[in-house]
């Protein structure tokens, strides 16, 4: 039966029980785990770089603490939400999501790039949400047309088409590491739902050849791509970044300097609490540290898939699953960069680097995932 052609929910999408005694309490800790250890990094990387702005050494500590609060605010509200009520705001914040994104073109640029609105107190970088509203349009929509996923490819050319185009904007921006994040896990979800592997794959790869346009268009992503095969030629040019990254994730050994003690922050790396926090993170707290950050992602991820398997419907399934691999796939990519697995790539470590919009985007998911780990007693 087409429940989206007669306008009626299935019996397994009505939740007859939502309450805070089913929700992952684990999953929580986890996630406050995640944001003391940040908070504790951000100080270490960030109290030298802000001296050397004429800031207090606290600057981005109390900002970031600010962020974390609001973020914590948003998440009890979204565990109290009831997401199928939810689901008539989605289509609104997909046209929403674009809108702010063709507005971000157009603002001032930073460092050469157009990524944030500013807001004052905050600078919106639009596309860490929209890795939020991307993951709940796709599950809804799935869900709402899962009876025609395996019968034809009509059904998936209208989320791909969604898909690319909110990839696209943000590719514009310019950047490359978050659609790429976004592309990943949108093929999961298409591969989840059930859709067949034909109707994923053929317009899947018809993207790779712009992905590699897009690339080797810009001289700067050239140079990158060079700097990943060989970045001791340039160590002082071109791989600089990479080069210092790499001492001293190396330098650390087994147990670190000590917290605090790293030399890579001593400007020896620009911004060392964004993007590049981890490689500072090794450098302190050595091999022991940075697999108690890999840990944490990996709970993070099988507690989120436990929440997906355990929930009333094929919405809320798809919703937890994507929201549970959009924060370890981010994690993997930025600790991947700052160890010279793939090539250099602006993609903050969720949780960890600066930046409002990055903490706030991270525990919207975790409140989404935790909502729907209160709905497990609901089946």
């Amino acid at each position: 039966m087409d429940y989206a052609s007669k306008r009626q929910k299935p019996d397994y999408n009505v939740i007859a029980n939502h309450s805070l005694k089913y929700m992952d309490y684990s999953l929580f800790f986890i996630v406050l785990c995640l944001l003391v250890f940040g908070l504790v990094s951000l100080f270490s990387t960030s109290a030298i770089y802000a001296e050397s702005k004429g800031l207090n050494s606290f600057f981005y500590v109390k900002r970031q603490a600010l962020y974390m609060i609001g973020g914590l605010i948003l998440t009890g509200a979204i565990v109290r939400l009831d997401l199928e009520k939810m689901r008539r705001f989605i289509k609104p914040a997909v046209i929403a999501t674009m809108a702010l994104l063709v507005t971000t073109l157009f603002m001032p640029p930073v460092a050469h790039v157009r990524r944030w609105i500013p807001l004052g107190l905050i600078k919106l970088q639009t596309s860490e949400f929209a890795k939020i509203v991307l993951v709940l349009y796709l599950a809804d929509y799935f869900d709402k047309n899962n009876s025609r996923l395996q019968t034809s490819w009509k059904a998936t050319a209208k989320p791909f088409a969604v898909t690319v185009a909110v990839c696209a904007l943000i590719a514009c921006e310019p950047d490359l590491g978050i659609p790429a994040l976004m592309f990943v896990a949108a093929l999961m979800l298409f591969f989840a739902a059930g859709a067949k592997l034909k109707y994923i794959l053929l317009p899947f790869a018809g993207v790779i050849p712009v992905f590699i346009f897009a690339v080797f268009s810009h001289p700067y992503r050239i140079a990158r791509l060079k700097t990943f095969f060989s970045p001791w030629q340039d160590a002082s040019g071109a791989g600089y970044q990479l080069v210092q990254s790499l001492l001293a994730v190396g330098s650390g050994g087994w147990l670190g300097k000590g917290l605090g003690a790293s030399k890579l922050k001593l400007m020896y790396l620009p911004a060392p609490h964004t993007d590049f926090i981890f490689p500072v993170i090794a450098e302190e707290l050595g091999l022991a540290g940075g697999l108690v950050i890999v840990a944490l992602f990996t709970a993070f991820l099988i507690k989120g898939v436990r929440a997906a398997r355990n929930a009333p419907s094929l919405y809320t399934t798809l919703a937890a699953l994507g929201m549970a691999l959009i924060i370890p796939l981010q994690a993997f990519f930025n600790l991947s960069v700052a160890i010279g697995l793939i090539p250099t790539k602006g993609i903050p470590l969720p949780f960890f680097s600066y930046g409002g919009s990055s903490i706030i985007a991270s525990l919207t998911a975790a409140g989404i995932i935790l909502n729907i780990s209160a709905q497990r007693g609901a089946r």
